[in-house]
């Protein structure tokens, strides 16, 4: 097809010669009379108001941009089906934005790192029956990913949340002997952020990692939570903690309103030994991680360049 068979090209052809067409006067000549505007009655005085002339390009215009609506509409659709786009597309463009701030090397090993920890929660979801996608990441705020539901009770939620941060925190424990067998200091200071990250989830409010286990302990823990969670706000304010305060404060006062409901005291109702052994790793998962940001912290020097 040849480049002027393209419709769309014409079109834009056509558009730019109408509007040019508004502005071509012709030259003035000074040895001939100027005949005024015949007036549209007789002994009116008023000018034709030529309408095709101003609208015909604007109709141009909007079909252009009716065609451009059409196509990015059918785009956005397909977008959650390419799992290229929402899994590796989404990690690239992450590692770009990152990158802004602490170098390619150091992105690349962080979101690696966010996406052991989302694929912990993936993984148990499928275990416990739930069709889970795979993780998007979206750059600042980590990653997501979808699913219907979070199981059946409030255990198979604990067993979810605590996932993430068990894998994450295996995978981040690895770094470790590449760390010490390397003397590299750039995978100690990506051990000692994945420590942080995992156990910044595990703050016992909705939505993060640890509000989902207490919904297995005592959904009460929420109220407290999430009044840690607005001290830290207050503490190191920025845009993210801001997010984390809107949406848990939404997540939990819905969630409070409806704990007498019956469908909700039969989604809470956990027996006492599983809710010990839920006890038992959150409060492990937190001294490894502890234990974890000790070994690896890393103090910084700074030359007098």
């Amino acid at each position: 097809m040849g480049p002027f068979q393209d419709p769309w090209l014409i079109l834009a052809i056509e558009t730019k010669a109408l509007e040019a067409s508004r502005y071509t006067l012709p030259a003035a000549r000074p040895d001939l009379p100027q005949q005024p505007d015949a007036p549209i009655h007789p002994g009116s005085g008023r000018k034709r108001f030529d309408f095709k002339r101003i609208f015909a390009p604007l109709g141009g215009l909007a079909l252009i941009l009716a065609k451009i609506g059409a196509k990015a509409k059918l785009l956005l659709l397909l977008l959650p089906k390419i799992k290229i786009f929402t899994t590796s597309g989404t990690m690239l463009v992450s590692v770009a934005a990152y990158s802004l701030i602490w170098g390619w090397k150091f992105a690349a090993g962080f979101v690696l790192l966010l996406l052991v920890h989302e694929m912990g929660h993936v993984i148990q979801l499928r275990r416990e029956g739930v069709k889970a996608s795979a993780p998007m990441f979206i750059p600042f705020l980590g990653a997501v990913i979808s699913a219907k539901s979070l199981g059946n009770n409030a255990l198979a939620e604990a067993r979810v949340g605590l996932a993430g941060p068990v894998l994450g925190t295996l995978g981040t424990a690895a770094l470790i002997p590449i760390a010490d067998s390397t003397g590299n200091d750039l995978f100690r200071a990506l051990a000692f952020t994945g420590f942080f990250l995992n156990l910044f989830n595990l703050l016992p409010v909705l939505p993060l990692d640890g509000g989902r286990a207490m919904a297995a302990l005592s959904p009460t823990m929420w109220i407290a939570g999430f009044a840690a969670l607005v001290a830290l706000m207050f503490v190191f304010p920025n845009p993210i903690m801001l997010l984390i305060v809107l949406f848990g404060g939404m997540e939990t006062w819905r969630r409070w309103q409806d704990r007498k409901s019956p469908g909700a005291q039969e989604y809470y109702k956990v027996s006492t030994r599983h809710r010990i052994m839920v006890a038992a790793v959150y409060l492990g998962l937190i001294a490894l991680l502890v234990a974890g940001m000790d070994h690896t912290h890393v103090t910084r020097t700074f030359g007098d360049a």
